[in-house]
């Protein structure tokens, strides 16, 4: 009975989302979003690219087609993500199929590293889409203790190199930010003399 009981503890904590007293969140199987944006205008500005990393690692991404009614666009921001106006008017998929494959693919909560802006374009993908998210947006800091946040940049910025990838392309910057993730927990399980070596690479 004991062996069964562990068991179904264990099953149980993976497929559980818990908040606790201290605003983190355990998450064994997070999956990740990242938004690339006309602008970074919190007003005018809206979705251009939505990418979606899974608790599997799988990868789905969307060039959006602008809705009628989102007329902004900033050059500086086309010449970092590279992805141009004309291109996602001709290749874009309509907002209310983005949104309709993100809620088929997505449930619970998921994670993202600038919750100010890609909750943002979220909305304005969801809105425009007459459609209500069925999945909740929380920033990644909601997975990490003190001393995991202080860590991150640094363990990003070494993902970075690691993958070779190109950043501010969405389906990218969400596979970075899972395996930020994984390094970040890996880290967690190292004898503290381990941990500070790798530190330093």
């Amino acid at each position: 009975m004991g062996s069964r009981l562990r068991e179904w503890t264990g099953k149980l904590i993976t497929r559980l989302t818990n908040k606790k007293s201290d605003g983190m969140i355990t998450e064994t199987s997070p999956a990740f979003i990242d938004f690339e944006a006309s602008s970074l205008d919190l007003i005018a500005s809206y979705p251009i690219e939505v990418g979606i990393c899974l608790p599997d690692c799988t990868l789905h991404s969307w060039l959006i087609q602008p809705h009628v009614l989102w007329q902004d666009w900033s050059e500086s921001a086309e010449k970092i993500h590279g992805i141009t106006r004309r291109t996602l008017e001709q290749e874009g998929t309509p907002v209310s199929e983005v949104a309709a494959s993100l809620n088929r693919l997505l449930s619970g909560h998921v994670f993202c590293d600038a919750w100010t802006f890609d909750s943002f374009w979220l909305h304005r993908l969801f809105r425009a889409a007459n459609i209500r998210a069925e999945f909740q947006l929380e920033s990644v800091s909601t997975l990490l203790d003190a001393d995991q946040v202080r860590l991150w940049p640094s363990s990003r910025q070494q993902v970075i190199k690691r993958l070779g990838l190109p950043v501010h392309r969405a389906a990218n910057d969400a596979l970075i930010l899972h395996k930020t993730w994984e390094d970040i927990q890996l880290l967690a399980l190292q004898p503290a003399s381990a941990a500070n070596e790798s530190r330093q690479f």
